[in-house]
């Protein structure tokens, strides 16, 4: 395949909020099936905070992010950039963290990819991704210590060192790609496990009221399949949870949308 850029004449034209989509129900969909899910590698799909941009990584030799932006109501590539890490976004908007690395925004755009530190940028560690609340907690997850997820919150306004989650989190295989809700009530993250549907699947845990995480919920057959179902995140307006499905093979991978009522569903077990 060529690596030549991504041209604006090869997605049609997109006109309504979520890229032009319908939104789904209650059982997870492909998302914007044919012109951003379709045959081959498209994943990591997520809209910043404001729902004004999407993103989403392919691969065409190597990974690469196209972002999209909403302008007078009609959805247009902007950006193309080569993938360092996993986008997720603070919860203002202001941030563009990928992995141990991030971008702020400046006006219209970003800055220059720019490190978290020595306390993140480890050699021993391999962060995939890195997500933040609102409170500035870090959960990310690290492939080279059999794929764990540490924590790291802000106390006394000082970035804590980051700690191993409980085993609540940290059971299974592939344990990977969690996502903090803002107001940190809950954590969803994708793992391997013996109660599962197949391959990897999504699974949330509530913060209770002492802080402690609950238990590991699956979060069931309407999102997850027999396949490899990863890479959550929720939408800034809290409707609609983004994830990645394995379809046939490793090579083609899709992203899927569902309602996010059923995480309030899921609450209130």
């Amino acid at each position: 395949m060529s690596n030549k850029s991504f041209s604006q004449y090869e997605f049609p034209v997109l006109e309504g909020p979520y890229m032009g989509q319908e939104p789904p129900g209650i059982v997870a969909e492909p998302f914007a099936p044919g012109i951003i899910s379709k045959q081959g590698w498209e994943l990591e799909g997520v809209f910043a905070p404001g729902m004004k941009e999407f993103y989403f990584t392919t691969n065409r030799k190597s990974a690469t992010v196209i972002g999209f932006r909403q302008q007078n109501n009609v959805w247009k590539k902007y950006i193309e950039f080569p993938r360092t890490g996993e986008i997720v976004f603070s919860p203002d908007g202001k941030r563009m963290h990928m992995a141990k690395s991030y971008k702020d925004r400046i006006g219209d755009g970003w800055s220059e990819l720019k490190s978290l530190g020595s306390m993140f940028d480890r050699k021993d560690w391999g962060i995939m991704r890195l997500s933040a609340s609102s409170k500035g907690t870090y959960v990310f997850d690290d492939y080279k210590s059999k794929d764990v997820i540490r924590i790291s919150s802000i106390k006394d306004g000082k970035r804590q060192a980051p700690v191993m989650m409980t085993a609540q989190v940290n059971t299974g295989e592939w344990t990977a790609h969690p996502f903090i809700a803002a107001d940190e009530s809950y954590l969803i993250w994708d793992s391997e496990r013996e109660d599962g549907y197949g391959g990897s699947d999504l699974y949330i845990s509530f913060r209770k009221k002492d802080s402690s995480w609950g238990p590991a919920i699956n979060m069931g057959d309407q999102v997850n399949s027999d396949k490899d179902d990863f890479y959550a995140s929720v939408t800034s307006d809290g409707k609609y949870i983004l994830f990645n499905r394995g379809i046939d093979d490793k090579e083609n991978i899709d992203i899927y949308w569902v309602d996010a009522q059923i995480i309030e569903t899921l609450r209130l077990r």
